[in-house]
């Protein structure tokens, strides 16, 4: 495409969204009629909510980009941008995560600055990866770079939420958020415990108990259930209603607590400190759930373990800065194996200690111990999350020009016993039809694909080994693929001209690389060409 001289991008669907907004901005102007001259009312949240899809439709029709020999060019609703093509170090695939499989993931095409910035384009925008409009236009746009520009890469840089090019603002956000919350709870639990003890302390009154201290003891007022309302939730939400509205109109209860009594029977209420907190019938008594200072504590710790996970995604994005913005991070699973373990220890010290954390000596030790205990995980989910290189490999062994191969391929071929690699050929092959190979067989035979992890050769197709010959072994990028794991590494094959890409794990990868070598040695060659030799 060294031809194209201009690419224009308009929304598809531009009426449509037209007729939307106009249709949402007169609903929103009937709405405000409305409250004018009838007050507030259900209409008015209908207004409220037609107000916004009216401004999202109508920014979305608005929205114009251009790309010419000048530069890049955009117009939407609020503001006009244009950007040269000297000023552009390269163009990249942004991916918006959707968070739900009823929903596909959104491709669109960011700029990246000279000075940094990065800057999303309003159009183009796809929502399959099988597009091929999207693919054109992109086609389009980076032909114009490479003859107005100087692109910094040769290849399409794919940003999603897995890379080291996607932002953390949010994760700390939420980090933060969560750390508050678990602040607050535990910021309850001292006010919890010492209503706990005052509850368990409290004596009913007498005749001679002074008003100024009646709240702090029992009364007991008697009631006669006039009916019950119970609901299918086991949450309040279900009520108690008494004859004549005496001592109380109503109770909010559970479901449970609900049947438990029926229209006519004569109750008793135990009131402490203008509360309700038990209900005694002549068979059933139901006392009102009240948050109890072990509860809120495990409330705090439970936002404390959760703030971890986005710690960790900041944490592994912080360590991965150098990396270029489409490598895939390693995943922060490791972590959240670390804050699972806490938890097994951590929850039940909170809810049986949760005023006693450091006076206690049970508590001071089960807190040394399991502190001991998370350490060890976090050192060990901190190896496992590190960002391993590719090794080195003897390309030029793979390519058959001299000798290569190394002790594991030799071995497996004196054992004769197959082994199984869990590894992928992430193209459409004659030895890997349709993707389907899970695994890579090597030792008893020649190297070959499968889609089971063994025993047998069952299905295998022979991998040409004559073919290939081994460009470069990199880490994961955006562009592989969501289904490739971020810990493995990709090497880059050329197949009679075609290029393939092999995923697996670094140490597999490894060891498929030295036996396609070593396959592809002269004595092997011979040994193929007279099977009886």
């Amino acid at each position: 495409m060294t031809d194209v001289r201009e690419v224009s991008c308009r929304p598809t669907g531009r009426r449509v969204l037209l007729f939307l907004a106009a249709l949402s901005a007169a609903g929103a102007g009937a709405a405000v009629v409305r409250l004018a001259y009838e007050g507030p009312d259900g209409w008015l949240g209908v207004g409220l909510l037609l107000a916004p899809v009216g401004g999202w439709a109508l920014y979305k029709a608005t929205a114009r980009v251009r790309a010419d020999t000048y530069g890049v060019h955009s117009w939407t609703l609020l503001r006009r941008r244009s950007v040269r093509w000297g000023d552009i170090a390269d163009l990249r695939i942004r991916v918006k995560y959707a968070h739900t499989s009823r929903v596909q993931d959104t491709r669109g095409i960011s700029l990246l600055l000279r000075d940094g910035r990065k800057p999303l384009l309003p159009l183009p925008q796809s929502w399959s990866y099988d597009d091929p409009d999207f693919d054109a236009k992109l086609d389009a746009f980076r032909a114009l770079h490479r003859l107005h520009g100087t692109p910094e890469s040769d290849h399409v840089l794919v940003v999603s939420y897995r890379t080291a090019g996607r932002g953390w603002a949010g994760s700390l956000a939420l980090c933060v958020l969560l750390l508050g919350g678990a602040g607050l709870a535990a910021w309850f639990v001292p006010g919890a415990a010492s209503g706990e003890r005052a509850w368990r302390s409290a004596t009913p009154c007498t005749a001679g108990t002074p008003a100024a201290e009646r709240d702090e003891c029992l009364t007991v007022l008697p009631a006669v259930i006039a009916r019950t309302e119970a609901t299918r939730s086991r949450s309040k939400g279900s009520w108690l209603y008494f004859v004549d509205g005496r001592p109380t109109e109503r109770l909010a209860v559970s479901s449970d607590g609900a049947r438990m009594f029926g229209p006519g029977d004569r109750v008793e209420l135990t009131v402490w400190r203008r509360e309700v907190r038990e209900v005694v019938g002549e068979r059933d008594v139901y006392r009102l759930h009240i948050p109890a200072s072990g509860e809120l504590a495990v409330v705090a710790a439970v936002c404390l373990l959760a703030a971890g996970h986005p710690a960790a995604q900041v944490l592994l994005r912080l360590r991965g800065r150098r990396l270029p913005d489409d490598e895939v991070l390693p995943s922060a699973l490791p972590f959240g194996g670390a804050l699972v373990g806490t938890a097994l220890w951590l929850l039940p010290l909170a809810y049986l200690h949760p005023t006693t954390l450091l006076t206690d000596p049970v508590a001071v030790t089960w807190a040394a111990a399991g502190s001991t205990a998370t350490s060890a995980l976090l050192v060990w989910a901190w190896r496992a999350t590190r960002v391993r290189t590719p090794g080195e490999i003897d390309v030029t062994g793979v390519a058959g020009v001299t000798g290569g191969g190394g002790g594991f391929a030799e071995k497996v071929r004196e054992e004769g016993d197959d082994v199984f690699l869990a590894a992928r050929f992430l193209e459409h092959t004659d030895y890997n039809p349709y993707g389907f190979g899970t695994h890579v067989v090597l030792g008893g035979g020649p190297l070959a694909v499968t889609p089971h992890p063994g025993p047998g050769r069952f299905a295998a197709k022979p991998v040409p080994v004559e073919r290939l010959v081994v460009k470069e072994v990199r880490r994961v990028r955006g562009g592989d693929g969501d289904t490739v794991p971020s810990g493995w590494h990709i090497a880059e094959l050329d197949d009679a001209g075609i290029p393939v890409r092999l995923a697996a794990a670094p140490d597999d990868l490894t060891r498929i690389l030295r036996e396609l070598a070593a396959e592809r040695t002269p004595a092997n060659t011979a040994n193929t060409a007279r099977p009886d030799a």
